[in-house]
C-alpha cells in the first residue's frame, strides 16, 4: 500500500489516475494513523515552499514524515521534492524536512553570458543520468520529462544527485538518500518515462517491503 500525503497543496488526481494505472493500491490521508498502515509514502506538492512547511507543522506531519522516512521510503515530486531539504530561500528562509542536504534556491534569470532566460522552468527537458544504477531509473535511458519550477535544489552533497537536467546550467531533476527519493519534475505528467519511474519506485517499495518481512521472520 503506498500513501498519499495530503496536505493541501498536492495535485492529487493526476498522481491518483497514474498510480491506478499502475494497479497500485493507494491511500490518500494526513492522518499519521492512517499513512502508517502505507509501506511507502509520496509526498506531492504545488505552490510555495513556505505554505506547504505552515501547512505541514500545523497538520503535525513533519515530525512523522521524517520519522517515517527513517525505515520506510519516501518520494517527494515537484515542490514535495524540494521539501525534503534543509530549507528554502523562496519569499523568506524556511526550514524543511532536512532529509537530503542543501537550500532551495531561486533562478536567476541571467546566465554567466548575461543572457536573460524565462523563469519559471517549464515545459520538456532531457535528463542525463548521474546514477544510471539508481533504483529508481533501473532500465531506463535518458529521456524527457515535465518541469514546472521557479526554484531549484543546491545539493550540499553531489552524491545525492541521480539525475539532471540543463536550465542555465545544471538543475537537479532527481535526488536520493538512502531510502528517501525526490523528482523535481513530475513523473506522472512525464509520459512513458515517468511512469517507468513511478513503477521502478513502487518495486523498490515492495522489495524493502519483503526484505523487512525477511529479517522479521
Amino acid at each position: 500500500m503506498i500513501g498519499i500525503v495530503d496536505y493541501g497543496m498536492g495535485n492529487l488526481y493526476s498522481l491518483s489516475q497514474a498510480l491506478n494505472r499502475l494497479e497500485q493500491s493507494y491511500l490518500i490521508s494526513d492522518e499519521p494513523s492512517e499513512l502508517d498502515k502505507t509501506d511507502g509514502l509520496i509526498l506531492p506538492g504545488v505552490g510555495a515552499f513556505k505554505d506547504a512547511m505552515a501547512l505541514l507543522n500545523q497538520k503535525q506531519l513533519t515530525a512523522y514524515i521524517r520519522n517515517y522516512a527513517q525505515t520506510k521510503p519516501l518520494l517527494g515530486i515537484c515542490l514535495g521534492m524540494q521539501l525534503l531539504f534543509d530549507e528554502s530561500e523562496e519569499g523568506m528562509l524556511t526550514k524543511g524536512l532536512a532529509l537530503i542536504p542543501g537550500r532551495i534556491v531561486r533562478f536567476s534569470g541571467i546566465s554567466d553570458q548575461d543572457e536573460r532566460y524565462k523563469v519559471p522552468h517549464m515545459g520538456w527537458n532531457t535528463l542525463e543520468f548521474s546514477k544510471p544504477d539508481s533504483v529508481l531509473l533501473k532500465g531506463l535511458k535518458p529521456d524527457y520529462a515535465y518541469f514546472v519550477h521557479s526554484y531549484y535544489a543546491d545539493l550540499k552533497e553531489q552524491d545525492s544527485l541521480i539525475a539532471s537536467a540543463d536550465y542555465y546550467g545544471k538543475v537537479p531533476a532527481v535526488v536520493g538518500k538512502n531510502h528517501v527519493f525526490g523528482t523535481q519534475f513530475h513523473p506522472e505528467k512525464s509520459g512513458a518515462f515517468g511512469q517507468s519511474l513511478l513503477e521502478n519506485y513502487l518495486h523498490y517499495v515492495n522489495t524493502t517491503l519483503n526484505s523487512c518481512e525477511k529479517e522479521e521472520g
